[in-house]
C-alpha cells in the first residue's frame, strides 16, 4: 500500500465514523497537509497568535538546560511539521557534542519531507530520520537507541485531544517510552478569553482560510462533488466548562455532496456545523496530575514571563 492510499484510507475511515454524527465532526490532524501545514505556519507568525512566540521564548532560554538535563542521545518529535522551533533543541543537542539522531514523525509526507531535507543539510552532524506515521495510534512504537530519547511533543497540540484522548495518549507513550526516558509539553494556559478567542480568528482570516482548508482536503482526498471550501464560514468559541477554544466550520447554504471515495451522499442544512478542532488550556497543577496519572513523572516545568505558555519536562517513571 502506498502512502497516498494510506492517507485516503484513514481520510475515509474518520469521514464514515464522523460526517454522519451529530454534530459532524472529522480529526484535527485533517486540517494539516501541505497547505494546511503551511497555512498553520503563517498563523504562527500573526500578532493574534501568541503561543509560538511564548514557546520559543522558553525553547531559546531552556534548550540547553533540556540537554544537559536529559543526556538524550535520540529526538523523537511527535506532529514535528516544518520543525522550525525545534532547531532551538538541535542546536543544543549538536553543541554538546557526540552522536544525535532526530526523528520528526509527521502525518503529512510532503511537509515532513522537505523539512527533514533541510535539516540534514544544516545539521551534517545529526542523523534526520523521518517517519511518515500518525503519532496517535494506539501502536506508537519509538525508534530504538543507545542511551535516554527524549519525545518532544511541542506548540499546545496536546490542546487538541479531549481529556479521555489526552490520558489514552498519555498511557501509550508511556508504554513506549523504557524507564529513564524523557517528554518534554508544550502547553497553553488558561487565560482571559478575549485573547484566547482573538488568536484563533484573526482578523486577517488566515485561520479561517486554514479551517476551511478541512473541505479542500475532503474535496480531493475523497474525491467529492458538489463541496467548495467557500460554502462554509470559520466559527471560533471559547467553551467555559471544558477550558477550550472550539473550531467548527458553519454551513452557508444547504449542501448537497457526493464522496466518490465512499460511494455516499452527504446533505447538511445551512447553518449546521462541523466540529473540526479543540484546543483546551491548561492549568499547571491539573496539567501535573494528569502527566502523573500515567506515569510520566514531572521533573522540572517553565513558562514565559508573561505566564501565558508551558514546557514540561516529564521522565517516565520505573512503576
Amino acid at each position: 500500500m502506498t502512502v497516498d492510499s494510506e492517507v485516503t484510507t484513514g481520510l475515509a475511515a474518520d469521514a464514515l465514523s464522523g460526517l454522519w454524527r451529530n454534530p459532524p465532526t472529522l480529526p484535527t490532524k485533517w486540517l494539516y497537509d501541505e497547505r494546511g501545514s503551511k497555512l498553520f505556519d503563517e498563523i504562527t507568525r500573526l500578532p493574534e497568535y501568541y503561543p509560538t512566540r511564548r514557546e520559543t521564548a522558553i525553547l531559546r532560554a531552556r534548550s540547553t538546560e533540556i540537554a544537559a538535563a536529559t543526556g538524550a542521545t535520540m529526538m523523537v518529535e511527535l506532529g514535528s511539521g516544518t520543525s522550525t522551533k525545534t532547531r532551538l533543541l538541535l542546536d543544543a543537542f549538536a553543541g554538546r557534542g557526540g552522536r544525535f539522531t532526530y526523528v520528526p514523525v509527521d502525518v503529512s509526507a510532503e511537509t515532513l519531507t522537505a523539512a527533514a531535507e533541510v535539516l540534514s543539510a544544516d545539521y551534517p552532524g545529526i542523523d534526520v530520520v523521518p517517519v511518515i506515521g500518525d503519532f496517535t495510534e494506539p501502536d506508537l512504537a519509538l525508534p530504538e537507541t543507545d542511551g535516554p530519547r527524549l519525545a518532544v511533543f511541542l506548540g499546545g497540540t496536546i490542546g487538541n485531544f479531549d481529556q479521555a484522548a489526552r490520558a489514552e495518549f498519555y498511557r501509550g507513550l508511556a508504554a513506549s517510552l523504557t524507564p529513564g526516558d524523557f517528554f518534554l509539553l508544550g502547553t497553553d494556559l488558561v487565560k482571559d478569553t478575549g485573547r484566547l478567542v482573538a488568536a484563533y480568528d484573526d482578523k486577517s482570516g488566515v485561520t479561517a482560510d486554514f479551517n476551511r482548508n478541512m473541505i479542500e482536503v475532503m474535496r480531493t482526498g475523497l474525491d467529492a462533488r458538489g463541496l467548495y471550501a467557500d460554502d462554509f464560514e470559520h466559527i471560533a468559541r471559547w467553551n467555559p466548562a471544558e477550558h477550550r477554544i472550539e473550531m467548527w466550520l458553519r454551513a452557508r447554504r444547504d449542501i448537497d455532496a457526493y464522496f466518490g471515495v465512499l460511494g455516499r451522499s452527504w446533505r447538511l442544512a445551512a447553518g449546521t456545523e462541523i466540529h473540526t478542532e479543540i484546543s483546551t488550556k491548561f492549568q499547571p497543577q491539573a496539567l501535573c496530575a494528569e502527566l502523573e496519572e500515567s506515569r510520566l513523572e514531572v521533573a522540572s516545568s517553565w513558562t514565559d514571563p508573561a505566564g501565558d505558555f508551558q514546557l514540561t519536562l516529564t521522565r517516565r517513571g520505573s512503576v
